[in-house]
């Protein structure tokens, strides 16, 4: 079973950018997506978001964030406990909304740990990270009143609006190791995808192979995973780019701290 320490769930919303970060959860599991699907990890995952996705699944990261403010220091010593873990993930909600994600991540790396950011992708930070793992939101996303959680569609336009930022892109694929992490729905999903890599193919000066793009199948439990990932894995074959597991749904369902 993952390990969680008692951060998340204590009230705050505060999502400024004073000291410290908003902290939702900080637990050690195993990565469950991604090139480094299946490292013992141990995650911290701030609160708040710029996006809201419908189907997020750190709900309590964005639509409703909560968490509980903590120092750096507290942060690192808290990581620092988990005595088996190279790798720290910093993730979301959007971690890099926060101005101090970068001395967390300069502080880590000076510890030795290898540090991934689970980014959206909209905002670029030059920091101390080893693999950006950018989840570009597709309009699969975006909350429309049929399928906002909070059934009242406010959200809709200003995520469509935001929900890409070439520009971010461009400099986090060139200035990082990066994979592309598109979470797929359907068979349409596939030339929207094919449109933004080929046009981020043309900004950047790094070379992005096809093994750097990777299909998810959308699904926060078992049972929606069941439904999804076969369809998902012969797409992927299709277009020789690469399927990820979601690992942690698969042995944990959708239990918190995973």
């Amino acid at each position: 079973m993952p390990v969680a320490s008692d951060v998340s769930g204590l009230g705050s919303n505060d999502n400024g950018d004073g000291d410290g970060l908003p902290i939702n959860e900080l637990f050690y599991s195993l990565q469950g997506e991604g090139k480094l699907s299946g490292v013992p990890s141990v995650f911290v995952r701030t609160s708040g978001c710029n996006l809201r996705c419908w189907f997020c699944d750190s709900y309590h990261t964005s639509w409703e964030p909560t968490g509980a403010r903590l120092s750096i220091e507290d942060i690192v010593d808290e990581v620092r406990e988990y005595e088996h873990a190279g790798h720290v993930v910093l993730t979301g909600g959007e971690p890099m909304i926060h101005e101090q994600a970068v001395p967390l991540l300069d502080e880590l790396a000076a510890y030795g740990y290898h540090t991934t950011v689970e980014t959206n992708g909209t905002i670029y930070r030059d920091a101390a990270i080893d693999l950006a793992s950018i989840s570009p939101k597709l309009s699969n996303s975006t909350p429309t009143p049929d399928r906002d959680p909070k059934g009242d569609g406010e959200w809709e336009r200003r995520h469509e609006d935001q929900r890409i930022d070439l520009e971010a892109l461009t400099n986090l694929v060139d200035e990082y190791e990066s994979q592309l992490k598109f979470v797929v729905t359907g068979a349409d999903d596939l030339s929207e995808i094919d449109t933004l890599v080929d046009m981020l193919r043309e900004q950047v000066a790094v070379t992005v192979p096809d093994g750097d793009v990777l299909l998810m199948p959308e699904g926060m439990t078992r049972a929606t995973l069941d439904k999804n990932r076969n369809h998902v894995a012969e797409l992927a074959m299709e277009r020789g780019y690469r399927y990820t597991p979601r690992l942690h749904v698969d042995l944990w369902n959708d239990e918190p701290g995973t």
